[in-house]
């Protein structure tokens, strides 16, 4: 009787560890595939980060940039910003006064410094910073009504129309120029204006060719400027007014005036007098 206990004892030893072998063989599998799972998914989050400018303080209009108005900061890599200046080795700033940068736009702490927003070293920021190779900037004299009520800000794009007589005809209205940049307004070129201002000028970037024709039309007649809504790149083709088109009024074109029949005639002369008798002409039948 005891050895069939103690043999039972023994059976039942063997089976609660071999149960536990399994189990913490089943635990230990667990526990790998759970590493394996945090490790995937860290890597799939794992974001490679690069050096990246930006600024340390805020920084208005024309300021000059400096090494302690700029940082380095890690950026991720695959969201760096066109532009950018990436690296120690592109620090933008200069080691000297005549190579310092501008800012040509406000920008406030953290932001990156792009190359859009600062000036080329040494330059100032002033219109010619501003102007695109092979454009040219182009003064337009404008009032309350034609400036579109003070609204218009350095970097907007406007239309320009023009208003005056074509040979001594009726006045018109007509579209010369669409979708023009606009580098300042009166003497600031500062897109950061806080308030409306009444300009007395604006200045546009434009062709050469394009420069001449505004000169011509400025000479000529009135130009009027009609403010474009943000990321507005549609072509409006050309639009032209006068008064009948306004009012709706059709311009009848006059009848074509009835051809006279030629006459001819005979002189002939009865004593002191001379007469004319008309007779047939030659060619009708």
């Amino acid at each position: 009787m005891r050895m069939v206990f103690a043999l039972v004892l023994l059976v039942g030893l063997g089976l609660a560890g071999f149960a536990v072998y399994v189990a913490q063989s089943r635990f230990a599998a667990y526990q790998h595939e759970r590493v394996q799972l945090q490790q995937a998914l860290q890597a799939a989050n794992r974001v490679e980060l690069t050096k990246l400018w930006v600024a340390k303080r805020p920084i208005g209009y024309g300021e000059r940039l400096t090494q302690e108005d700029v940082a380095l900061m890690d950026w991720p890599k695959n969201a760096v910003p066109p532009g950018a200046f990436v690296g120690e080795e592109n620090a933008p700033y200069g080691e000297r006064p005549e190579t310092l940068r501008a800012a040509v736009r406000a920008m406030e702490p953290f932001e990156p410094i792009l190359a859009i927003k600062v000036t080329e070293p040494g330059e100032d920021a002033g219109v010619t910073s501003r102007l695109a190779k092979g454009m040219r900037a182009f003064a337009i004299r404008v009032d309350v009504a034609s400036g579109v009520s003070g609204f218009l800000r350095p970097g907007d794009r406007v239309d320009v129309y023009w208003t005056g007589r074509v040979r001594g005809g009726d006045e018109m209205t007509r579209l010369i120029l669409d979708g023009v940049n606009l580098i300042a307004v009166d003497q600031t070129a500062n897109s950061e204006l806080n308030n409306p201002t009444v300009a007395r000028t604006v200045t546009v970037e434009v062709s050469p060719q394009a420069a001449a024709a505004l000169a011509q039309a400025q000479s000529t007649g009135k130009l009027t400027l009609s403010l474009l809504g943000i990321g507005d790149e549609t072509k409006a083709g050309l639009v032209e007014v006068d008064q009948n088109s306004l009012l709706g009024i059709e311009v009848v074109a006059p009848d074509a005036p009835i051809a006279e029949r030629p006459r001819c005639t005979v002189r002939t002369r009865r004593g002191a007098d001379v007469e004319f008798i008309e007779i047939p002409c030659p060619d009708e039948s």
